[in-house]
């Protein structure tokens, strides 16, 4: 276990100590936790709950309803990521900067999912779904930014590995949780919001925190405060392009993902029951490579002290994932492509977290500037089920979606290469 403390050195400082297998392990257990209840509501919980409440036979209502709530509490995400992470970079308790922003935002999503677990109408289920993500964004916002504050650079595509293979996990094992164990609305919910404290606690309670002396503490007004959520391109061109990628990027994966249960009971005929069946397999298949490739190329990018040319090749497969699934509509082709775009999201995920810490524009505002990349994250996913059910509905069918998935990833991919300061 790391034990840097705030008479070693500054709280703005780079860190150089490695940090151990324990602190991985804990770190690893916590976003296990995040991703639970994050994913699951979003894979099955919500989408359930809100056919429910419509009561309609035509599928694109229920996904424009639910791309709605989703779109709302997405720009919850856009004020909530910056924010939680500029005050973070703030706060003086003795507790650390980060933990009581972890906790809080533990807390205030476990909340939300609880309370969202007993939501009857579309109103509230919209009012509390914004609430849990706004928990989601302040927990990860200053979860993310102890790999700035304690992870040396040399260390960063490991651990940012061992943060998104749980992702992978935490959806399979939320999904089995609540359909075989933890049945109906309320206690799915109610599951969700236990697993997540939890598992997010033991770092909370074990894992030291740099103290910040309160006069190093960044002056704070609303304007500056304002200010801070825009950082000029021009000044910082590799924040900027990393932003874009990974924006880019992970709007081609939700467009590629976020529909892909309608395109196997619709667009390959096989209906409901027997898509659902299929999809777990998929995202089986979908999960071993996500965390195969999140572990193993994250930590080759460390030792090759290369980032761009795995967030090219991560991007590149996702493309030809969706371009497979456009091109030859048929489920043993789904499962190559769930192959190669978990291979391909995998290897993003841990890169491309590495990548982002490796272009922050100011030490003192890591956890700002990392809110901002994290937006990059929130937004595409909830945005990308009204977008798609549109592409799908009213313009070019589920081909189209998956092109338009390819295409996005493309310029991901290409949005890299004029990065300067990072291989």
């Amino acid at each position: 276990m790391t034990t840097t403390t705030a008479s070693e050195t500054a709280a703005f400082a780079e860190p150089t100590r490695a940090v151990t297998g324990g602190w991985i392990a804990l770190f690893a257990t916590a976003w296990l936790g995040v991703w639970m209840a994050q994913l699951t509501p979003i894979q099955l919980l919500l989408p359930v709950q809100v056919e429910a409440q419509l009561n309609s036979d035509n599928w694109v209502d229920g996904v424009v309803a639910f791309g709605i709530i989703s779109g709302i509490a997405g720009l919850c995400a856009v004020v909530a990521y910056p924010l939680a992470g500029a005050l973070s970079d703030r706060t003086t308790s003795r507790f650390g900067r980060r933990r009581p922003w972890i906790l809080g935002g533990a807390v205030l999503f476990a909340v939300a999912l609880l309370l969202l677990g007993t939501q009857t109408t579309l109103v509230g289920i919209g009012v509390c779904w914004a609430l849990a993500l706004s928990g989601f964004c302040t927990l990860t916002a200053a979860l993310t930014a102890t790999i700035s504050d304690q992870v040396p650079v040399n260390q960063r595509g490991l651990v940012s590995g061992w943060m998104s293979a749980p992702q992978a996990v935490g959806t399979i094992l939320g999904l089995v949780l609540v359909t075989e164990l933890f049945v109906g609305q309320f206690f799915g919910y109610a599951a969700m919001a236990v697993l997540l404290l939890v598992l997010v606690l033991p770092f909370v309670i074990v894992v030291p925190d740099r103290v910040l002396d309160p006069a190093q503490r960044p002056p704070l007004t609303a304007r500056t405060l304002v200010q801070g959520f825009w950082i000029s391109p021009r000044q910082h061109p590799d924040f900027g392009w990393t932003l874009l990628s990974r924006v880019l990027v992970n709007l081609g994966n939700a467009f590629g993902t976020s529909l892909l249960l309608y395109f196997l009971a619709f667009g390959l005929g096989l209906g409901i029951v027997d898509a659902e069946g299929s999809l777990i397999v998929l995202t089986l298949v979908y999960m071993v490579f996500v965390i195969v490739a999140s572990l193993a190329f994250g930590r080759l990018s460390d030792r090759l002290g290369r980032r761009r040319l795995f967030v090219i090749v991560a991007a590149s497969l996702q493309a030809v994932a969706a371009l497979l699934l456009a091109l030859v509509p048929d489920l043993t082709v789904a499962m190559v492509a769930a192959g190669l775009l978990g291979l391909g999201y995998g290897t993003f995920l841990s890169v491309d977290q590495a990548l982002a810490t490796q272009v922050l524009p100011d030490a003192h505002t890591r956890g700002k500037d990392l809110g901002i990349m994290n937006v990059a994250w929130a937004v595409p996913q909830a945005i990308a089920p009204l977008l798609g059910a549109g592409v799908v509905s009213w313009l070019v069918g589920f081909q189209g979606l998956f092109l338009l998935a390819a295409a996005t990833a493309i310029l991901g991919a290409l949005a890299v290469l004029p990065i300067k300061g990072v291989r």
